[in-house]
């Protein structure tokens, strides 16, 4: 007897990858069965499910759908039920709980997690922003910025201005050195929207000592000397202070977590 592939077909008005993600996961409880998974997206009308169903009969194949058109829901259930193949709505149960438990009723738009709106705008746009002005490559950014990131070498300020950018935080990030007259935005701009970030000497050491390793240095170059790195953490807060800004120590934290301060106190206006 020949054994049988059990075959899904993933229908959905937008990607399918819920569906998908979902089926293959209720597969994988049939170890050693094959399981062919066909995903169908951007299902919009009755003509393209019959189309479907059609195939679907020769395959006998397991119909999941997420579409969130109750007529197009009725649609594929009765004409599934005429086929005599078995349906699983994914969306439905749970889309139905939660208009029941908030009393609000679902806007039943396809595709709607997908779709370009202002916010997502907003992030490709301060992503543009933080790679413009990065490590101070113009200095005039800072007056058109969100948050301006101020430190020395290696205080995270890179990581931290594409971290705010994915929050939709123009940022602009403008390293403080010694030898170089910080830049009069700095001066100019409400020193509320300017954070410093400083870290412990020898964390500092060790950043800069692992940095020069990946790239062939000797870890005796002054980049990395502890009494340098004094020197500029000192002029760096000389600066700050000078500033008047709020000033970070980023030694023990996360990118996230230094992020998740810096957003309390611009959404608070602080």
């Amino acid at each position: 007897m020949t054994e049988q592939i059990p075959v899904i077909y993933v229908i959905s008005d937008a990607l399918g990858e819920t569906a998908e993600f979902v089926s293959r996961a209720a597969a994988a409880q049939f170890n050693g069965i094959k399981t062919k998974i066909r995903r169908v997206p951007y299902v919009q009308d009755e003509t393209h499910i019959d189309e479907i169903l059609e195939e679907a009969v020769e395959e006998q194949a397991i119909l999941v759908y997420t579409l969130v058109l109750t007529d197009l829901r009725l649609y594929i259930e009765r004409r599934a039920k005429e086929k005599d193949l078995i349906t699983i709505d994914i969306l439905s149960p749970l889309i139905s709980a939660l208009a029941e438990k908030t009393g609000l009723q679902p806007k039943n738009i396809p595709n709607i997690t997908y779709r370009l709106d202002e916010q997502y705008f907003r992030k490709v746009e301060a992503v543009e922003f933080a790679v413009k002005y990065d490590d101070g490559k113009d200095p005039r950014g800072a007056l058109f910025a969100d948050v301006v990131l101020v430190g020395v070498s290696r205080t995270s300020k890179t990581p931290l201005s594409m971290y705010l950018a994915h929050k939709g935080i123009k940022t602009a990030n403008i390293p403080l050195v010694p030898e170089v007259t910080p830049p009069r935005e700095l001066f100019i701009i409400p020193p509320k929207k300017i954070f410093g970030l400083v870290l412990s000497p020898e964390k500092l050491n060790q950043i800069r000592s692992e940095r020069l390793k990946t790239l062939g240095l000797g870890v005796s170059a002054d980049y990395a000397n502890l009494n340098r790195i004094m020197e500029e953490l000192e002029y760096a807060e000389q600066i700050m202070r000078k500033i008047g800004c709020f000033t970070i120590d980023t030694t023990t934290r996360a990118v996230e977590e230094t992020a998740s301060i810096i957003m309390q106190k611009i959404y608070k206006g602080e």
